[in-house]
């Protein structure tokens, strides 16, 4: 009988230090760090810097050099490496918004069953904690890296990433890298990312009939809303409404509720959250909202029901574009995917927060192009917001082989390929990074979701492929 391959000390160390690993990501996960408003010191909120400083405490504590810079971004540093090379490690710290629906509370990072439970275990203060540990288990075993080993820690890549564009003024980007908010085995390819507003001025309305004085729906635009609501104004009470409701539920099994608020009638719509880039896996409330109001007795604004038909007949339910005629497609990415991250109606306007995700093959210019003639019609316009170029990494490169044999080795998943997603990750703001881990395939997907989790055994899992990919890649290296 053959002896078993001892593995090397650094991955024993991790199985050492799995409490203490626990330990930390659990104070992590319990800070709230949703941006929020800006303050003098803290210019992605107070719970965003207090994140922040807790892993440069971390950091410190572990006799690692950190650097805050002008707190929108900073970073820790193994070693000082003998060759002129850095390797990144790019996470962020901030959340997204924690919706509704919990069965735990979402910062509590109460564990159950081996599971943590908290909004960020798996995006991306789960996947950061693991590669702190990778990084910590190799510094306390006596290795010293040949090149340089960064993790950079961004404040609000949910939102923007303005702190890490800021960081880069200030600081050299790595030579290559890795991002841990991702998927395993590992993305090769991420679609270009959209943001845009459809938005649409409002005349006053008549006297009498339905007024809808107001909707609302969504917390951010890479969210699917899990809910909506609309207040509306009837002088002639508001039966007729509550008949409505109950039909559409009964008709389409919808959670949607109904309650005079003062003079006022609010319809309430729940659905499902889900991350923006796979909104087939959850349910948009305002889907919901906008196919519910569609079937109401007309508006006394003339625009208002513009834009209710215009939503009905060119968004409706679907997810790829295809009302709208941007359905476009490649055999690198597949479908083009369309989330309404957000609606905002009120008195003077209407505007409806888009998010879509763009085929490598295209850009935004050509999904514009699609919409522009769906949309003049009803005298709706596009207010630009964002747009991420895609990027792409050919499989047969060395990076992208070297991760996937470490991927494979740790896991004995040899059948799982390298993907191109429909998310975003920091390996769009530099060069030669890669995403790599930490959702493996087949397990829940929850990120962005209500109950997000976090199993302990991945968590250590993990960890240890990210210490491996750092030796390979940083102490070691063989590239």
């Amino acid at each position: 009988m053959k002896d078993q391959i001892k593995q090397p000390d650094y991955l024993d160390k991790i199985d050492e230090l799995r409490e203490d690993m626990i330990n930390d990501l659990r104070g992590l996960v319990q800070i709230n760090s949703v941006k929020s408003e800006a303050l003098q010191e803290a210019p992605f909120g107070q719970g965003v810097k207090d994140a922040f400083h807790y892993m440069l405490n971390l950091g410190e504590r572990e006799g690692f050099d950190c650097v805050n810079i002008d707190e929108r971004g900073g970073h820790i540093d193994y070693g000082i490496g003998s060759r002129a090379e850095t390797m990144g490690i790019l996470c962020h710290l901030d959340v997204v918004p924690e919706g509704s629906g919990w069965d735990h509370e979402p910062f509590s990072a109460d564990i159950i069953d081996n599971v943590m439970y908290g909004r960020g275990t798996a995006d991306d203060k789960g996947p950061t904690i693991a590669a702190f540990y990778a990084m910590k288990a190799l510094k306390d075993c006596g290795y010293k890296p040949q090149k340089k080993v960064r993790m950079i820690l961004g404040l609000d890549e949910e939102t923007g990433s303005e702190g890490m564009h800021y960081y880069l003024k200030k600081e050299k980007a790595p030579d290559f890298g890795i991002v841990p908010d991702s998927d395993f085995p590992l993305v090769h390819g991420e679609m270009g990312i959209m943001v845009f507003d459809l938005v649409k001025k409002l005349g006053k309305p008549a006297k009498g009939g339905f007024t809808l004085k107001k909707v609302t729906g969504g917390n951010a635009p890479n969210m699917v809303p899990d809910s909506a609501k609309a207040l509306i104004y009837s002088e002639n009470g508001y039966d007729a409404i509550r008949e409505h409701i109950e039909k559409f539920r009964k008709s389409t099994d919808f959670d949607i509720t109904g309650k005079t608020k003062g003079r006022n009638f609010e319809v309430a719509c729940k659905g499902v959250s889900a991350h923006g880039a796979m909104p087939w896996k959850g349910l948009n409330a305002v889907f919901i909202m906008m196919a519910f109001l569609a079937g109401l007795d007309e508006f006394n604004c003339e625009e208002v029901n513009d834009f209710i038909n215009f939503f009905h007949t060119h968004i409706g339910f679907t997810v790829n574009g295809e009302g709208l005629n941007c359905d476009l497609a490649d055999d690198i990415s597949g479908r083009l995917i369309f989330n309404v991250g957000m609606i905002d109606i009120n008195s003077e306007h209407t505007k409806l927060t888009v998010n879509v995700r763009v085929p490598i093959s295209y850009n935004a210019e050509d999904v514009y192009e699609r919409i522009a003639p769906n949309i003049e019609n009803y005298d709706i316009g596009i207010v630009k917001q964002m747009y991420h170029e895609p990027i792409y990494f050919p499989v047969d490169e060395p990076l992208v082989q070297t991760l996937l044999g470490i991927y494979r080795k740790h896991t004995g998943d040899h059948d799982s390929e390298p993907l191109v997603i429909g998310g975003g990750t920091y390996a769009r703001e530099m060069k030669n990074v890669i995403a790599f881990g930490a959702q493996y395939p087949g397990d829940p997907e929850l990120m962005h979701q209500k109950n997000e989790c976090i199993n302990i055994d991945r968590l250590v899992q993990t960890a240890k492929i990210y210490a491996d990919a750092v030796y390979e890649l940083a102490v070691a290296p063989k590239m």
